[in-house]
């Protein structure tokens, strides 16, 4: 479902949120993304490289989805799934963990109103992908069909299936492997894209001119359905072009750079797809000046369009 910025006062189509911390009660990351002027939050609802889940009462869930009704600048939440899950694993117990932690993540992503959970699927680790399909597709259409939203007893929040970097077995390096996934899963509607600019870019997927942008949303339109996708991840790049490592920089200040962001996200057909930056900042995480210079590199993005 598309979101819309109309009440944020800002004037460009495409909303820009951080990932921050949500603490104990959750409703710090709003404190934290008005800090920073982000109209969308991203949070971990437990220690992303932790298994034990984190347990909120519902009365801390109703008053994030109370916080966020009334709040003045954020318009929607998403979460991102622990590290440690993987789907892919050849080990059982592994599997098992995964899971369990996959439903506890879903639950909570739910019960807070979020608009979806953030998921990497983990590596198979070169054991090769079609082996490992009807085993992801199992655990990622059981957990939907599992998990109820614990506040209202209604359906999940969808998880969207974030791509990855290339690196070892990792499952999702190219929009052809995300369309087999899918396929694999039934096509389920419940399930979402979340594209990362830096892993697209370390995985070797040219998009920094309109051209090469345009051309992308061709192919993902054609492989995995541009409906899929609800959310970016916005970063720049301490790599090189298909390096196929995860290495996230601030805006501007790495190999894909301000103007090739922004030709990506300027996309008309993009329009209040949710851009959230995952940068280091100075150490602690995006800044204001990070969200400031991702609405540059989209203003600087429209100008170019405007002018072909």
């Amino acid at each position: 479902m598309a979101l819309s910025n109309a009440g944020s006062g800002y004037r460009q189509d495409v909303l820009i949120g951080a990932h921050v911390k949500g603490g104990g009660k959750l409703v710090g990351a709003l404190k934290e993304a008005n800090l920073i002027g982000a109209e969308v939050v991203q949070i971990f609802t437990q220690s992303p490289r932790a298994w034990k889940p984190t347990q909120y009462a519902p009365e801390v869930l109703e008053g994030y989805v109370q916080a966020v009704e009334k709040d003045p600048l954020v318009v929607a939440t998403y979460t991102h799934a622990t590290y440690l899950i993987n789907l892919a694993t050849s080990d059982p117990e592994l599997l098992a963990k995964s899971e369990e932690a996959l439903c506890a993540n879903l639950a909570a992503t739910s019960g807070m109103g979020a608009k979806g959970l953030i998921l990497h699927i983990g590596s198979h680790r070169g054991a090769g992908l079609t082996g490992v399909l009807p085993q992801i597709a199992e655990a990622l259409v059981g957990a939907l069909d599992t998990v109820v939203n614990p506040l209202t007893g209604g359906k999940p929040a969808p998880i969207l299936i974030e791509n990855a970097a290339g690196a070892g077995g990792t499952v999702g390096r190219s929009l052809e492997e995300l369309a087999l996934l899918y396929e694999a899963a039934g096509n389920d509607p419940r399930l979402g894209l979340c594209i990362d600019t830096q892993h697209l870019w370390a995985s070797g997927v040219a998009y920094t001119t309109i051209e090469k942008a345009d051309t992308l949303i061709k192919n993902i339109k054609k492989t995995v359905g541009l409906e899929r996708l609800q959310a970016f991840h916005l970063n720049d790049s301490k790599v090189e072009f298909g390096a196929n490592k995860d290495r996230h920089a601030n805006i501007g200040e790495g190999t894909i750079g301000a103007k090739g962001l922004g030709a990506l996200l300027s996309h008309p057909a993009l329009k209040y797809v949710p851009a959230i930056l995952e940068v280091p900042g100075d150490g602690g995480g995006p800044r204001a000046s990070d969200v400031e210079a991702a609405r540059k590199a989209l203003a600087v993005g429209q100008k170019a369009r405007a002018k072909k």
